[in-house]
């Protein structure tokens, strides 16, 4: 396949611009939702259930996007998931009740997905093969700015004095949705027409069982999952850990918005330190780290303690989302990146239906601090996992990088974004 004309480089400085506010929106609707649903009377069960249905929608809907992206543009995905995360804020804040409140967290789910999946296509499709781990690296700031700001500004809108959360969580969510519409604003023209025009011309489909036997796929996926179940979960249960301990609504979003301005330091430097250790070893050290940690987390520390926690848990997941990213892309046919990345992010919504059902199974028998500790045993397992075959290092930037590899066949690692 003869090379693309490389674009340059403000699509994904737009792109970054929409997410974080895409992803800023979802991300202080989240606990605004659990804040809600206590509100309305939800126990630790009812909130994981909520939060499993945020994530069961885009279970079933993954790989067909990701199949139409695969054989058509990425960019239309992006605007319909913006307009279903705000619909899903604004109308998850009119709900009354625990029902409709679980349903509209599910369509604001779906946005994100669509967005996720459109964005995740673009970035593999629009980024040379030595620029992967960088540019997925600068997308996924865009995330971690969205879940810095996002938890704040719910912290700050949401009180719980005089009976007026039920309120004041329905104004975050109205907000939450206000937010999501400003990324529309960065998102004209922002697919390459060389390389949307590339992707009419891909082959058949390739099988999703042939994908997922694909050497470095399925313990990529794995380690998306347990770093996304362990972001998730902390973001829907540190507001009810909060309630248990007393810490105030405000203080628990600087907690949470700790743990995201972490993980946007950690993305800064990822590039340098994946040069000095390899994808391997940094995928299992890190996951092993925030294991542990997040296991400490139900510890009874004091709030400087969970602060500490919180940020050196959010520097060791940084580095999840983006590597397993780059291990699947790489790992995967060049035919079928957009499906494989979908299966990424199907194995991702199945742990945020799981792990939030079983969270919420374990908190209403051994107590709230219990998820967590399940979640240091996902993480432990998925460190691994990616010892043994999660990292690619031959794709990791630096001087090795610049020449070509060994091509044993097209199902393994290619080299052509496109």
């Amino acid at each position: 396949m003869p090379p693309q004309p490389r674009p340059g480089r403000g699509w994904l400085l737009r792109l970054v611009i929409a997410f974080a506010f895409a992803q800023g929106a979802v991300s202080m609707a989240r606990p605004a939702v659990s804040y809600r649903a206590l509100s309305l009377g939800a126990d630790e069960r009812a909130i994981g259930v909520i939060a499993g249905v945020y994530a069961l929608l885009p279970l079933f809907a993954a790989v067909p996007l990701g199949r139409r992206t695969d054989h058509g543009r990425c960019a239309p995905l992006l605007p319909v998931g913006v307009l279903l995360i705000g619909g899903g804020c604004a109308l998850s804040g009119t709900s009354g009740s625990l029902t409709t409140l679980a349903a509209w967290s599910g369509v604001m789910g779906l946005g994100h997905l669509c967005f996720v999946i459109g964005a995740q296509s673009l970035v593999a499709r629009q980024s040379p093969p030595t620029e992967q781990d960088r540019n997925f690296g600068h997308f996924t700031i865009g995330a971690s700015l969205g879940q810095l700001v996002g938890p704040i500004a719910a912290g700050l809108l949401i009180s719980e004095k005089d009976g007026a959360m039920a309120r004041t969580s329905a104004l975050a969510l109205l907000v939450s949705a206000a937010v999501a519409a400003v990324s529309l604003t960065s998102l004209w023209r922002i697919e390459h027409r060389g390389t949307a025009g590339s992707s009419r011309k891909a082959g058949p489909k390739v099988p999703v069982g042939s994908i997922l036997r694909t050497r470095g796929v399925p313990a990529g996926i794995f380690i998306s999952l347990a770093v996304l179940s362990a972001t998730d979960i902390l973001t829907a249960y540190l507001p009810v850990v909060g309630e248990h301990r007393g810490i105030a609504p405000a203080t628990v979003g600087l907690l949470l918005s700790l743990r995201a301005a972490a993980t946007i330091a950690c993305r800064l430097v990822m590039t340098p330190v994946l040069r000095l250790v390899g994808r391997t070893a940094l995928l299992s050290a890190t996951c092993l780290l925030g294991g542990l940690l997040c296991a400490a987390v139900a510890l009874p520390v004091p709030v400087w303690g969970l602060a500490v926690m919180l940020a050196v848990l959010g520097f060791c997941l940084g580095f999840g989302q983006p590597l397993s990213m780059t291990t699947v892309v790489q790992a995967a046919p060049a035919a079928a990146r957009s499906t494989a990345l979908a299966l990424r992010l199907t194995g991702n919504r199945l742990g945020q239906v799981a792990a939030p059902a079983a969270a919420g199974l374990i908190a209403g028998v051994a107590g709230t601090a219990a998820p967590f500790v399940m979640l240091g045993a996902l993480l432990v397992g998925a460190a691994g996992l990616g010892l043994r075959g999660g990292g690619t290092d031959a794709a990791a930037p630096g001087p090795r990088s610049s020449a070509p590899a060994p091509r044993a066949g097209r199902s393994r690692a290619e080299r052509d974004p496109a």
